[in-house]
Formats: C-alpha cells, structure tokens, sequence
C-alpha cells in the first residue's frame, strides 16, 4: 500500500513533493543477462547526468565504443576484461573506472550476468 502522494512507476516508488521527485528502486531487479550482448536500463536521467544500470552476457562481441560524454562505471558483480586506449583492463566486483569522453574503449568478455553501474556526465549547455 502507498500513502498519499506516492505512486509505483515501472518498478519503483515514485513520491512527488514539494522539493521534487525521489525515486527509488533495487539494482538487482530484473537482472538476468540477455542471451547475446548487454542490456541497458536508464535508472536516473537529471540535467547533463544518466545513471544506468547493464547486464552483460558472457556471450558478445567486442565493440569500440567513444563517447562524447565523461563516464564513471563501476563492476557491481561478476568479472570482465576491457581495452581501453589499446590497453588491456581487468575489472572484478567492486572495481571501478573513469573514462574521460573521447576515450576509446570496449567490453572484451564478462562473466555471465556481470552487473554494472555506469554514470555519464555530459557536458552542460549553456
């Protein structure tokens, strides 16, 4: 039951108040790996910051990636091997990284069902 004012949203509670909105959720729902490759769920998108939570498969094809915006992500659970600027990165549970934007990198393999935590931070418009 939800008291006044709260409401479920895909998920999560969402409460509405008089200084914003809070959402709340658990990282580890719904996080069985896809069959191939990763999936993507945006948790939190503010001004010039995306949280997002991905689910790897231990079964994907390395793909480079560059970004126009900063990103922080950490190895919430499981393991995995990355190339980052050429240069071979191995990441467990609880390690975490900083990519500068314009930084080259790619998911080389991850444990199956490896959970991430990644944070993008755009570059404010102004």
């Amino acid at each position: 039951m939800f008291r006044a004012g709260a409401m479920p949203v895909a998920g999560r509670l969402e409460r509405r108040g008089e200084k914003g909105t809070m959402n709340t959720g658990n990282i580890f729902d719904d996080s069985r790996p896809p069959r191939t490759g990763e999936h993507f769920r945006e948790i939190l998108r503010h001004r010039n910051l995306v949280i997002e939570r991905i689910v790897s498969s231990s079964n994907l094809v390395p793909e480079e990636c560059v970004q126009r915006q900063d990103e922080w992500v950490m190895l919430v659970r499981g393991a995995a091997e990355l190339r980052v600027k050429d240069e071979p990165v191995s990441l467990r549970e609880g390690d975490y990284l900083f990519l500068s934007a314009g930084t080259p990198h790619s998911v080389v393999s991850a444990s199956e069902g490896a959970l991430w935590l990644a944070v993008h931070l755009y570059r404010e418009e102004g």
